[in-house]
Order: structure tokens, then C-alpha cells, then sequence
């Protein structure tokens, strides 16, 4: 069994929680006091007015405001206890339900209940979440279980899950609208009350919970030894484990199944009561607790007096879950060095690998542009017809297919990291990013000015990875890229609320969908691939020697200092013009160059082109699937390659 990590992954002599004063617990009163006091402050300015006044302003008080605030302070107590005990079992900083895809797995239970057992959903929705967030928990463990639950890699695992279950939950939504619309709407992190029924439903379990792991505590506590010193003082390290991990989860689902995910709070608690100098586990538990109250709260008012009652919590608090996390991981021990890319085991030659490839890409274009479902419920052979439709989308699939894939390769030589791809490093949320911020301003640019801003944002993203390479290693950097496509998702969720009609665009652009791609369009997106392709095979020779590292290839007389802006820009313009027409998230660039390899492709010149067509050929069959497998109902491209791209993902991951 692997071996679990060892005490402090924190930077430094000591974990910060061990560096404590009076002066320095002082910190903690202070920032308990601000969160608290604040959230009070804003409840009181919002909500006393309300009495004194008619029946119906009392009614709302007491019905409406005051519930919500106490909504806010238990939730927030249980997600700030909960992350605890996950980051205190697991000796990982970075441990909260958000991070470990306990959201996704309770909202896809519950979802999944609603459509095939709803039955079930009789029994109460905190069961059904509950087991859908302990088999999130056990899969990232799984995942994670190779490399030793190290704090990294756990973390990883848990992002990796949470944008699958994501994946399948859109998925869900899109399938079945009808059915699953008042769900989503009540799993948006919103802590809106019309009652304290709920409040009473919930206050209960928590209660129950918080007494079991202050029972205990000091079995928890002594979990910071070393596993020897823990067992030669009489500690059941697996029986402590399990129940500090059915305990956060338990805390965790009793949340989801009445509010949805709030990522965030079990995140920032923790670490501002160790930020304000508390070190005592016990200690850390009641301040963590009191911390998550006051800061959900205090968020759940602000957002109430600036915003309205519209907007959730949980949406701003995802949103600041990913700049917390790059803070936490710029403290955490790097994984150093550069990863290896797996060199292929097969020596079969490239010719006939490239043409079954080609002649498979050729069998998906014509599937693609011939056969589809009809309305009398068959499916039939139509090529003139519907060529004026269909050929736009096919043609944008297939070009931004190829293109993410070499992006994709270049990447993965650019750093030498297997694992590395547009998406998990985060360049194309950096690419969607940019261009929402161009929406949000009113910005109305041209094609070839959005293809330049998307650019921009990828290579920013992309410069800042290489970066932090640098400090925390190649799983550090998937860490942070996956917190910026965590930041993306929140940030549309947050543009869908908003209702902006000049974002509507954006929404659909969002989920990846070739829906309304132009004829104009599609072959802008071809001229590009085009001229890009041919500008990436130039650099073969450059490529194969990159993952070598930079002395080597200065040695082999690598101009370093002017190869690097130039595979840089590559890498960001082939991302950007691919995220323009399918979205932020496909994972095309992350499978497709380890396609070539498991087939046998080898050197650099062959897995170029054979991550090209290898890149078509996926994206062109996750925009047929799309369009067919639930006709007359359209998932988009994008979205139905995620899920192929997450599930390989997944395994990739746990052959690992």
C-alpha cells in the first residue's frame, strides 16, 4: 500500500501553525473580529430596517433575512471545520471539498437520483449527496493512491475529477433541462431562505458532526507525527483516518445537498487561522469553524448590499478559490525538476501509422458530413442537402482539432512535462479570459483582433507557467493551470446570472459549441491552421532537443533566447484561434500527442503530424457525436470532447 505523505509540505523550518505568540494569536481575533463584526455591520444596514415596519417587511425579516444570515454563519462553519480535517488527514494544505471534487460528485448524485430514482430523493437529499461526495473522495484517493497521497498529486487528482463530474453534470443539464432546471438552480451556491426550515434541517447534522471530530481530537492532532511515532503511541492510523475523512465529508454534503458548491471558504479558513497564529489542533477546529462563519457571511452581505440578492455566494467564493490557491502553492515544496515524456516502446515505421490515421480522419469527415438522425427518428445519408450546414462546424472542429493537438506537443516539449496541454495549463482559460473581459468592457473587436487578444491571454498564461515551473515543479504547474480553468467556469456561471444580453454569445462559446460557426469563419480557422501547421514543422529539429533541458540543448547549439519567445507565441496563437471556435475546455491537446505515442509513433516529425490528424479526427467525432447521439437536442463539441478527454485524463492518472 503506498505509503501516506510525511508531515510539512509547507516551505520553511516549521508549518506556520507551529510559529505562534500571544502577538501572533492576537492576528487571529483581529481577522475574526473584521469578518464577523463586518458581516453584522452589513446585516444590520440591510435587514433592521425591515422591522418597526408593516407585516410584510417583518415577515420578510424574519423569514427571508434573518435565516439567511443564519444559513451563512452555519454553512460557512461547517465548510471552514471541514476543510480542517481534510487538509489535517490527508497533511495537505490545499485540501477542501471544492479542491477534491466533493461539489461535483454530491450535484451529480443528486442529478442522476432526480432523472432515474426519485424515489430516493424521499429520504431526504443530504444521503444521495453524501454518497455521491464519498465516491468522489474515494476516487481522488485512488487516483492519487501510486504517488503516495502526496499533497500534489491528491490535489490534482481532485481538480482532474471535479471538471469530469463538471463535464457530466453539463452534460445532464443540457439532456435533460426540463427535469433537472430547479436543481441547478438550487445547487448555485445561492443562500437565499424563505424560512428557517431549512436551517433546522441541517443544524442537526452539523451539530452531530462537529461533536464527533471534537471527540475526536486529539486522535486528529497526533495525525502531524510521523506515521511511526503516531503508531508507537498507540494510534489507529487507519480507523483516525477514515473517520476524519467520513467526518469532512459528511460536513461537506450536508452543504451541497442544501445549497450547492462553495468553494472556497474550507480553503481560506484553515489558512487564515493558521495565518493568525493559532497552532493547537483543537484550537485550529474552533477557529476554522468561527473563520468559515464570519467569512461566508460577510461575503453572502457584501454581495447583498452591492449586488442584490441575484448573485450567490458560492460563485464569488469559487472565484477567489483560484488566486488562494496559487498563494498557497508558491508555500508548498516543489516537485523540482522536469518531467520525462514517456519515449514510445513500438517500432512500427511512421508511414503506414500516418496513413491509417488519415484514412481514419478521411472515414470520420465523411461520416460527419453525410450521416445524421432525421426527424422521423432514423438516420439517412445526405450529403447536398445538408452540406451548407454541416460543412462549417466539421470544418472548424477539424481545424481547431489540429490545432489544440499541436499546441498540445509543443507544450508538453516547451516543458517537458507528459502531462502538460492548452487546457490543464490553463492557456486556454487565460484565452477565454481575455476575450470575456473584452465582453464585459462592451469591446466589440473583429475576428482577427479577438484571434490577437486570445493570443495575448494564452501567451500570458503560458509565460506566468513557465514561471512557476520553475519554484513548483511540473505538478505544481498543472495545479495552477487547473485553478485558472476552475476560475474560467466561475466566471462564466457568473456572466450566465448576470443576464447581459451582450454575453450571450459568450455562454454558448463557453460550452464549446460549433453551432454557429460561418462559413466565413470556418475557413478563416483553416487558412489558420494552414500557415500554423507548416510554421510548427519547421521547428522539428528544435523540438526534439528541448526536452533534452537547456543546458544540453545550448550545447547542441540551441539559440535558447530566441527559440523560446518563438514557441511561445506559437503555442498561444495556435491556442487562441482553437479556443475562438470550440471553447476553453476539449483536453484534444493533451490526448491527442499521447495517441501518438501509444501507437508508436517516434522522434518529432512524425508525432507532429500524427498529432494533427489525430487532433481532427477527435474533435470532428465529438461534434458528430454531439449533434446526433441526442438529436434533436445539440451537445456541444467541446463539451462532449471534455468528457472523452477528462475520462482519459482519469486513466492516464491512475495507470500512473
Amino acid at each position: 500500500m503506498a505509503a501516506w505523505p510525511r508531515p510539512g509540505a509547507w516551505r520553511g523550518r516549521s508549518p506556520p501553525a507551529c510559529r505562534s505568540s500571544p502577538a501572533m494569536a492576537s492576528r487571529f481575533f483581529v481577522l475574526l473580529f473584521v469578518s464577523l463584526v463586518g458581516a453584522g455591520a452589513l446585516f444590520a444596514r440591510g435587514a433592521l430596517p425591515l422591522l418597526g415596519g408593516d407585516e410584510l417587511k417583518e415577515i420578510l425579516f424574519f423569514h427571508a433575512a434573518l435565516p439567511r444570515l443564519c444559513m451563512a454563519l452555519l454553512a460557512g462553519a461547517a465548510l471552514g471545520l471541514a476543510g480542517l480535517l481534510f487538509q489535517q488527514v490527508l497533511r495537505n494544505p490545499l485540501a477542501e471539498p471544492g479542491t477534491l471534487g466533493i461539489f461535483a460528485g454530491a450535484r451529480l448524485a443528486l442529478g442522476l437520483a432526480t432523472l432515474g430514482a426519485p424515489g430516493l430523493l424521499e429520504w431526504g437529499q443530504g444521503s444521495i449527496a453524501l454518497a455521491g461526495a464519498g465516491g468522489a473522495v474515494g476516487l481522488v484517493l485512488l487516483l492519487a493512491a501510486r504517488r503516495g497521497f502526496a499533497p500534489l498529486p491528491v490535489i490534482l487528482a481532485g481538480l482532474a475529477l471535479g471538471l469530469a463530474l463538471e463535464a457530466l453534470n453539463k452534460a445532464l443539464l443540457l439532456l435533460h433541462y426540463e427535469a433537472l432546471s430547479d436543481l441547478a438552480l438550487s445547487q448555485a451556491g445561492g443562500l437565499g431562505q424563505i424560512s428557517f426550515l431549512p436551517v433546522f434541517s441541517i443544524a442537526p447534522w452539523i451539530a452531530a458532526l462537529a461533536a464527533a471530530a471534537f471527540l475526536l481530537r486529539r486522535p486528529l492532532a497526533l495525525l502531524t507525527l510521523e506515521d511511526d511515532g503516531a503508531r508507537s503511541l498507540g494510534l489507529p492510523l487507519p480507523a483516525v483516518r477514515l473517520a476524519g475523512l467520513a467526518i469532512a465529508t459528511g460536513l461537506a454534503a450536508t452543504v451541497a445537498a442544501t445549497l450547492g458548491g462553495i468553494a472556497g471558504i474550507g480553503l481560506a479558513a484553515p489558512a487564515l487561522a493558521r495565518a493568525g497564529g493559532l497552532r493547537r489542533f483543537p484550537a485550529l477546529m474552533a477557529g476554522s469553524a468561527l473563520l468559515g462563519a464570519g467569512l461566508l457571511a460577510l461575503t453572502d452581505q457584501a454581495l447583498l448590499a452591492l449586488a442584490g440578492p441575484g448573485l450567490p455566494a458560492g460563485t464569488l467564493t469559487t472565484l477567489l478559490t483560484a488566486p488562494l490557491l496559487l498563494w498557497l502553492l508558491r508555500r508548498m515544496k516543489g516537485g523540482g525538476g522536469r518531467a520525462s515524456i514517456p519515449a514510445s516502446r513500438a517500432t512500427h515505421p511512421a508511414g503506414p501509422l500516418l496513413l491509417g490515421l488519415a484514412l481514419a480522419l478521411t472515414a470520420v469527415l465523411a461520416l460527419a458530413l453525410t450521416l445524421g438522425p432525421t426527424a422521423t427518428g432514423g438516420w439517412s445519408f445526405e450529403l447536398t442537402d445538408m452540406l451548407e450546414w454541416r460543412g462549417p462546424r466539421v470544418l472548424a472542429a477539424l481545424s481547431a482539432g489540429a490545432m489544440l493537438a499541436v499546441a498540445g506537443l509543443v507544450i508538453q516539449r516547451l516543458t517537458g512535462n507528459p502531462m502538460a496541454s492548452p487546457e490543464l495549463l490553463g492557456l486556454s482559460a487565460g484565452a477565454g479570459l481575455a476575450l470575456l473581459l473584452a465582453g464585459l468592457l462592451g469591446l466589440a473587436p473583429g475576428r482577427g483582433a479577438m484571434i490577437a487578444l486570445a493570443a495575448a491571454g494564452a501567451l500570458a498564461v503560458l509565460a506566468l507557467m513557465l514561471r512557476l515551473q520553475r519554484r513548483a515543479g511540473p505538478t505544481g504547474m498543472l495545479l495552477a493551470g487547473l485553478a485558472l480553468t476552475g476560475l474560467l467556469g466561475a466566471a462564466g456561471g457568473l456572466l450566465l446570472l448576470t443576464g447581459d444580453p451582450r454575453l450571450l454569445p459568450l455562454l454558448g462559446w463557453l460550452a464549446g459549441s460549433t453551432y454557429a460557426v460561418t462559413a466565413a469563419e470556418a475557413w478563416t480557422a483553416f487558412a489558420l491552421a494552414a500557415i500554423l501547421l507548416p510554421l510548427s514543422g519547421l521547428a522539428v529539429r528544435w523540438l526534439s532537443i528541448l526536452p533534452l533541458g537547456v543546458p544540453t540543448g545550448t550545447a547542441l547549439g540551441l539559440p535558447w533566447t530566441r527559440l523560446r519567445p518563438l514557441l511561445l507565441g506559437l503555442a498561444a496563437l495556435l491556442t487562441g484561434a482553437a479556443t475562438l471556435l470550440v471553447g476553453p475546455l476539449s483536453f484534444v491537446g493533451l490526448m491527442a500527442p499521447h495517441l501518438c505515442r501509444m501507437i508508436g509513433l517516434r522522434g518529432t516529425a512524425a508525432p507532429l503530424a500524427g498529432a494533427a490528424l489525430s487532433g481532427a479526427l477527435v474533435m470532428t467525432l465529438a461534434d458528430w457525436l454531439g449533434r446526433s447521439l441526442a438529436f434533436p437536442w445539440q451537445l456541444p463539441a467541446g463539451l462532449v470532447a471534455t468528457l472523452l478527454g477528462s475520462a482519459y485524463l482519469l486513466g492516464w492518472m491512475l495507470r500512473r
